[in-house]
């Protein structure tokens, strides 16, 4: 199996090592070095109707990189498009509901599914909507967060509120719902104003049992800031 590790303290690479043979697939322009034993090929994986799924689902490129170790043993490094940290992940006894543009690479083992979320959760998510992204499968998965990354426990009676912008991903054993506050309270009106007076916008409550890795910035707050800056 192709081995992942993350090398680097401030906005780290993904190193991959694989053996002669082995292949792993990773997102659009994720690819900053790769031996000449290695093969990279652009490709729909799953077909045209998967790689539509996907696109709608956490925004993912049509076409992934596929590097593969054709001629012998090989390394390649690999980046996210935001910087921040990088996370990996053992897919097969657990599996992962991953967020908008979470996704690095993954070995050829692990594939990303899409399913439909409820009403409720589709109209406030910002993960695709109706379509959310699923893993399935075995072997190892690397996610990005913008900043900081964080791993959060949840046990029962312990359930947890995390704005939806600092949602990498979540074991899809946990349930989750989405909505405009933190109130239990107040009705749909309710909710709306006091969302956006205090600033909160969406938030996902998890409950069970299962980990959820955050990162500790906001991509769209960070680009609105950015954006009312003068020049």
């Amino acid at each position: 199996m192709p081995v992942f590790n993350i090398t680097g303290d401030v906005d780290p690479f993904l190193h991959v090592s694989l053996a002669k043979g082995e292949k792993i697939y990773c997102e659009s322009n994720a690819m900053v070095m790769m031996e000449t034993n290695l093969e990279l090929k652009g490709k729909m994986t799953g077909g045209i109707g998967a790689a539509l799924m996907r696109t709608f689902a956490n925004g993912e490129s049509f076409f992934q990189q596929h590097i593969e170790a054709m001629r012998g043993d090989g390394d390649c490094l690999l980046s996210p498009t935001l910087p921040g940290a990088m996370r990996v992940l053992d897919i097969g006894a657990q599996q992962y509901m991953i967020s908008d543009g979470a996704f690095v690479a993954a070995s050829s083992g692990v594939e990303l599914k899409v399913r439909t979320q409820s009403l409720g959760n589709a109209l406030f998510a910002q993960s695709g909507g109706f379509f959310i992204t699923e893993t399935a499968g075995s072997g190892q998965l690397a996610v990005s967060g913008f900043g900081a990354m964080s791993i959060l426990e949840v046990t029962p009676g312990k359930d947890v509120v995390i704005d939806n912008s600092h949602v990498v991903c979540w074991d899809n054993r946990l349930q989750y719902e989405i909505s405009m506050t933190t109130g239990s309270s107040g009705g749909f009106l309710g909710n709306l104003i006091n969302s956006q007076t205090s600033g909160e916008g969406v938030v996902l409550k998890f409950s069970g049992t299962g980990k959820i890795l955050v990162c500790s910035r906001n991509r769209a707050a960070f680009l609105a800031w950015t954006q009312s800056k003068p020049a």
